[in-house]
């Protein structure tokens, strides 16, 4: 069943620090030592990528090795990867430059700030077939929101709860502000031309949204879907389960695209949809699975829970036809249980200090990385 499947990479930002959870950049460093690893511009979070591939065992050793061997050489600067998306104990105010002669750092730091400084998972699935790509775009544009419910990670920032269940995505600066539901390629070129041209683009990456086309040579040569909203998830099983999830959404879209191209079923215009998916975007941010979004295709007001479970129900043939079915089960523990802000705020709101939390959450992402090298032992 795999040559129905899609192609499946991650770009994944880590923050490290102290075992008592302070933010400490060193990513400088790591970045000589180990090839694997590449710099942010602040130098508290690095970035490590995954090879492509189809089959989720394969994906989840890609996923837990990188971390393993960042964990060793972590280890031996008594240093280790920090949980959450968000400076939750670090320094909000000073910008730690990675690379002093990089000019794109430069400008970041000049014009962002320390509101970049956030650690996140972004989810790549191959799509080549350009129609499917933007159809793909407007459906997971339209329900980015609840992606990013389920993987809100950041309700802390610089020793204190926000009031928001994604931090990072309410602080993260979208860019440009206004970003169109692209009807096609040459739309989507034209777009990307006029932003370069009016400066409000720095280059083609300057693209800050929610979800975006990704390919060798943007905005001309595209390949793939790039959905940027999710917080870090640290449990590899729950980002599987969001990416199986999403992957099934784009299988049903390609079976039957009037039934899942917002364009195609939904009475909304095409502005209408971009801005109530960026509406719900922000809504997600600060409340997550409890948010109150609206549906792109009546435009009635939906709760996050709901929605997250209508689309579960909606995949379910397929997902027993391509045996993912047993891959989606976290998601079923977070509806029930919460995603992870919602778990520390409720520990927060009875008392619980953020360092203990996020030493909790240290030792859950080892344990994770230690289970994985006791079950590959066994293999």
């Amino acid at each position: 069943m795999t040559n129905c499947m899609l192609l499946k990479g991650f770009e994944v930002e880590l923050f490290t620090g102290t075992f008592s959870g302070e933010n400490v950049g060193v990513s400088s460093a790591i970045t000589k030592d180990l090839s694997d690893f590449v710099k942010e511009p602040d130098q508290r979070n690095l970035e490590y990528i995954t090879v492509p591939d189809q089959r989720y065992a394969v994906l989840k050793h890609a996923l837990l090795l990188p971390r393993q061997k960042l964990r060793k050489w972590l280890d031996c600067k008594k240093l280790t990867i920090l949980p959450g998306s968000t400076l939750s104990l670090g320094n909000t105010k000073k910008f730690e430059r990675s690379d002093m002669e990089n000019s794109y750092h430069s400008f970041i730091e000049k014009n962002y700030g320390t509101t970049v400084v956030t650690a996140s998972i972004h989810i790549n699935l191959g799509i080549e077939n350009l129609s499917l790509l933007f159809a793909a775009l407007r459906l997971v544009r339209c329900e980015a929101s609840l992606f990013l419910a389920l993987s809100a990670s950041s309700p802390f920032l610089g020793g204190n709860a926000t009031g928001a269940h994604s931090q990072r995505w309410v602080q993260f600066p979208k860019t440009p502000l206004n970003v169109p539901l692209f009807v096609d390629h040459a739309h989507y070129v034209k777009w990307v031309e006029d932003q370069l041209d009016k400066g409000k683009m720095q280059n083609e990456r300057h693209l800050w949204t929610s979800v975006r086309p990704n390919g060798p040579d943007r905005p001309h040569v595209l390949n793939r879907l790039e959905l940027r909203i999710c917080d870090l998830v640290g449990n590899v099983d729950l980002l599987l389960a969001i990416t199986a999830l999403l992957e099934l959404r784009i299988i049903n879209l390609r079976n039957n695209i009037k039934k899942y191209d917002p364009i195609e079923a939904s009475s909304k215009t095409q502005k209408e949809l971009a801005l109530l998916a960026d509406e719900n975007d922000l809504i997600a941010a600060k409340s997550s699975l409890d948010a109150n979004l609206s549906h792109w295709k009546s435009g009635k007001t939906i709760n996050c829970r709901e929605w997250i479970n209508e689309l579960l129900l909606d995949v379910t043939p397929l997902a027993k036809d391509l045996d993912m079915f047993e891959l989606l089960q976290p998601i079923e523990t977070v509806l029930i249980n919460g995603n992870q802000s919602m778990i520390w705020l409720n520990s927060y709101s009875k008392g619980v200090s953020i360092q203990s939390l996020l030493q909790k959450g240290i030792g859950e992402m080892q344990r994770e990385e230690i289970n994985f090298i006791q079950m590959k032992s066994t293999y």
